[in-house]
């Protein structure tokens, strides 16, 4: 007999470091054709963080994206911007991006607001031109202010760091504030369970994750479908089996990850409620993703029989045993 069900679970997951001073920072340069180059230590490693530091640097000095290029995690050359892991890069170096675009904007500003007869808090900048606010007919383009600076002997260049705010935790009671920022989402999962063999197909997951403020919602959404491949074979198949301290399955034939054959439908939602301090209001997705899956799965596997898998991974043998302990 199959039976189907359903599972929800929800999650909140701090960004950066546990209670530890978690910095990044990075340089902005600009150059006199109006393209920028940013200088930043952070790792991309297939998340996308060099195409989402870019697009940053680019809102923050009104240039378009195709004219900004990224210098990263080059020991050489690059500032020091932190590890890429617990989610922190968007938050944190994105920070550090921003506020160095901002410095290199604000360097451009006091330049620009001699050549048209302007207060610098009258400027904005767009598309590569800098404009009198209300008269966008008084405008000059960024690399003729980088040009006319350069030629005096000046060149652009932001320079800035973020340290998310925390408070260390008190090494007796435990209580401090770990992380600068939170993410929560909700993830719903439809299942198709044989009671006769104890094979588990996920139908559909649904995912709602708050993104802040989704910079680029191509990557979002890749996040949180890897996620949940990762969490998927968590929950159904990935288990190392030791013998005396040895591991037993250490090839991929044994040792068994989902593949795209083993995928659900998954439907992401990008919740976008913007954080405070998140550059641009962004905050952290990549790891989120892979909380609840399990939980959700567990829940709608509960859902259609009756009964809980109390044991990862839930492979066919370990729920085929709960079945019949618990005579469904």
């Amino acid at each position: 007999m199959k039976l189907r069900g359903k599972g929800i679970a929800c999650f909140f997951y701090g960004m950066g470091n546990t209670g530890k001073p978690n910095p990044a920072s990075a340089y902005v340069e600009l150059m006199q054709d109006g393209s920028a180059n940013i200088f930043c230590g952070v790792a991309d490693i297939g998340q996308g963080s060099s195409t989402v530091m870019t697009q940053i640097a680019a809102q923050e000095l009104g240039i378009p994206f195709e004219m900004v290029t990224m210098t990263s995690a080059d020991t050489g050359v690059t500032p020091e911007a932190g590890v890429t892991s617990a989610c922190r890069q968007t938050f944190i170096s994105g920070n550090a991006v921003r506020l160095a675009a901002k410095d290199a904007k604000e360097q451009l500003f006091a330049e620009a607001a001699k050549i048209l007869s302007a207060g610098t808090e009258k400027l904005a900048a767009q598309n590569g031109y800098i404009y009198v606010e209300n008269y966008p007919e008084r405008k000059t383009t960024v690399g003729e202010v980088v040009a006319k600076l350069y030629k005096a002997g000046k060149v652009v260049i932001g320079r800035a760091s973020f340290n998310p705010p925390i408070v260390p935790l008190d090494d007796e009671t435990g209580q401090g504030v770990p992380y600068g920022v939170y993410t929560y989402g909700t993830m719903v999962s439809e299942v198709e369970v044989d009671t006769e063999t104890g094979q588990v197909n996920v139908l559909k997951i649904t995912a709602a994750q708050d993104a802040g403020k989704a910079i680029n919602p191509l990557n979002v959404e890749g996040q949180i479908e890897g996620g949940i491949a990762i969490g998927l074979g968590f929950c159904l198949s990935e288990e190392i089996f030791l013998e005396k301290g040895l591991i037993k399955n250490p090839n991929f034939n044994e040792y068994l990850l989902p593949t795209a054959l083993d995928m659900p439908d998954i439907d992401p939602i990008i919740v976008e409620c913007p954080e405070p301090i998140g550059p641009f209001g962004a905050n952290g997705v990549g790891e989120p993703s892979n909380v609840p899956v399990a939980a959700s799965i567990l829940n709608a596997i509960a859902d259609a029989v009756g009964c809980r898998v109390k044991e990862l991974p839930c492979t066919a043998e370990r729920l085929f045993n709960v079945l019949q302990q618990g005579g469904n």
